[in-house]
C-alpha cells in the first residue's frame, strides 16, 4: 500500500500543472485553428441555426479532411449500417443519389444530428424511397463536434457516385417541400 502511495505521489510531481497545460495547449490551438467556426455540439448547431442556413465548409476534393471524414465515419459506426465506404449495407447507401430527405447540406447535417424519426417531426418528409431497415438514429451526441459532422459530410460527398447534377441534391419533386 505504502509503494502504491509513493509511486502516485511521485507521478503527481513529475506531472506538475503547468506542464501540462504547456503541452495541452498546442493541440488545443491545432484543433481550433481547423475548425471553421467556435466547435460545438451538433445539435447546438443544428438548434441554433434556421433552416436551410447550415453550409458545409469543407470540399470534397480535400484530400486531408476527407480521410479525417472517413476516420469519424468509422469511429462513429456509421459503417456499422452503410457501409465501409458509404455504399450500403443494412441501411441505404450514401453515394448513390438517392438523398431521402434531400441531399443539401442542411438537411444532411440535420438529418444526421437528429436521426430520422425527429427530422420528420421538424417538418421534414420523405422526398425519395431506398430500401430502408430501420430509422436513422439521432447521432448528434454521438458525433464530437459540428466540425467533425462536416468532416464525415465531407467523406460522404467524396464517396459519391450518382448523377452529377443531384450531388447535394436533387431538387424536390414538384408539391414537395422541404
Amino acid at each position: 500500500m505504502f509503494r502504491i502511495a509513493c509511486v502516485t505521489a511521485l507521478m503527481l510531481i513529475v506531472a506538475s500543472p503547468s506542464e501540462a497545460q504547456t503541452s495541452a495547449a498546442p493541440a488545443a490551438q491545432k484543433s481550433t485553428a481547423a475548425a471553421p467556426s467556435a466547435a460545438m455540439k451538433p445539435v447546438q448547431r443544428a438548434d441554433s441555426t434556421p433552416k436551410g442556413k447550415l453550409k458545409n465548409p469543407y470540399s470534397d476534393s480535400n484530400k486531408a479532411i476527407v480521410a479525417a471524414g472517413n476516420k469519424l465515419f468509422q469511429g462513429a459506426s456509421c459503417s456499422g449500417c452503410h457501409g465501409g465506404t458509404g455504399g450500403g449495407g443494412i441501411c441505404p447507401p450514401l453515394a448513390n443519389g438517392v438523398w431521402i430527405y434531400g441531399g443539401d447540406d442542411d438537411t444532411l447535417f440535420r438529418l444526421i444530428t437528429y436521426g430520422s424519426v425527429t427530422l420528420q417531426s421538424k417538418g421534414y418528409s420523405r422526398m425519395a424511397v431506398e430500401n430502408v431497415v430501420a430509422p436513422m438514429p439521432a447521432m448528434g451526441d454521438v458525433v464530437g463536434t459540428d466540425d467533425d459532422l462536416w468532416r464525415i459530410i465531407t467523406f460522404i460527398r467524396a464517396q459519391y457516385h450518382g448523377p452529377a447534377e443531384c450531388k447535394l441534391g436533387c431538387p424536390p419533386p414538384s408539391g414537395v417541400e422541404r
